[in-house]
C-alpha cells in the first residue's frame, strides 16, 4: 500500500491513539499513525499485488503445520516504543499473536515484515519505516521487494545482534529467510510479472 501525505482532513491537529483507533473502526480505507498525525493509504498497482499474492501464497505454502504463520495487509502491527500503527504487506509471527490490550486489531509482535515497494514509498520503506520498524523487539527481518525489476533486500539479525543486509538481483536465486530457516523460489515471487 502507498502511503500518501496526511489527508486534508487530518492535518488540521495532532490525534491521540484512542482518536486514531475510533477514526479506523469506521474508515473506508486504511491509515497508518505516527506520532499524532494520521496518513490516509492509497491503493496499490497490479505488480505490488501480484508479488504481495505470490508472496503470501509461498509463504503459507512452506510454513503449513509449522509454528510461523503469515499474515496480509489488513493485520494492522503497532509499535508502542514510536507509536507506529502500520499496514505492512506481510507480516509473519512465530509466537501467538499478542495485540494492544488485547484487542484483536493491532498486533505487536511480529518475526518477520516484508514491504512490497513502490515508487512513492521506495525511500520511506526502506528507510524511515526500516528505522521504526527495528524498534519491535521481536523483529528478527525485514525484507523489501521491488515489484517492477528483481530487487530484494532481506535485512536480518546477525549472530552479533546486528543487521546485516543480502541484497538478490537474479531470477534464477532463492532468496533465504535465516528467521524463519527457509528459501523461498525468485521466480515464484516475480511469477505473472513482465521483467
Amino acid at each position: 500500500m502507498e502511503v500518501r501525505e496526511p489527508a486534508i482532513d487530518y492535518k488540521r491537529r495532532k490525534y491521540s491513539i484512542e482518536e486514531y483507533l475510533e477514526i479506523e473502526k469506521s474508515a473506508s480505507e486504511k491509515h497508518e499513525y505516527f506520532q499524532g498525525e494520521i496518513f490516509a493509504m492509497s491503493g496499490a498497482k497490479l505488480e505490488h499485488n501480484i508479488v504481495s499474492r505470490n508472496l503470501l501464497v509461498a509463504l503459507s505454502n512452506k510454513l503449513k503445520g509449522k509454528p510461523c504463520k503469515p499474515f496480509g495487509s489488513n493485520l494492522r502491527i503497532h509499535i508502542e516504543k514510536n507509536s507506529l500503527f502500520t499496514y505492512p504487506d506481510i507480516s509473519v509471527f512465530c509466537e501467538d499473536v499478542e495485540t494492544l490490550n488485547d484487542d484483536k486489531a493491532n498486533a505487536l509482535n511480529p518475526t518477520l515484515i516484508i514491504e512490497v515497494l513502490s515508487p512513492s514509498t521506495r525511500s520511506y520503506d526502506l528507510g524511515e519505516k526500516f528505522s521504526l520498524y527495528r524498534s519491535v523487539p521481536t523483529l528478527k527481518e525485514y525484507v523489501a521487494v521491488d515489484p517492477l525489476k528483481v530487487y530484494i533486500e532481506v535485512h536480518f539479525i546477525n549472530n552479533n545482534n546486528n543487521w546485516e543486509l543480502c541484497e538478490y538481483k537474479d531470477i534464477s536465486d532463492d532468496i533465504y529467510l535465516p528467521s524463519l530457516q527457509m528459501s523461498l523460489r525468485i521466480s515464484e515471487i516475480y511469477e505473472g510479472i513482465e521483467l
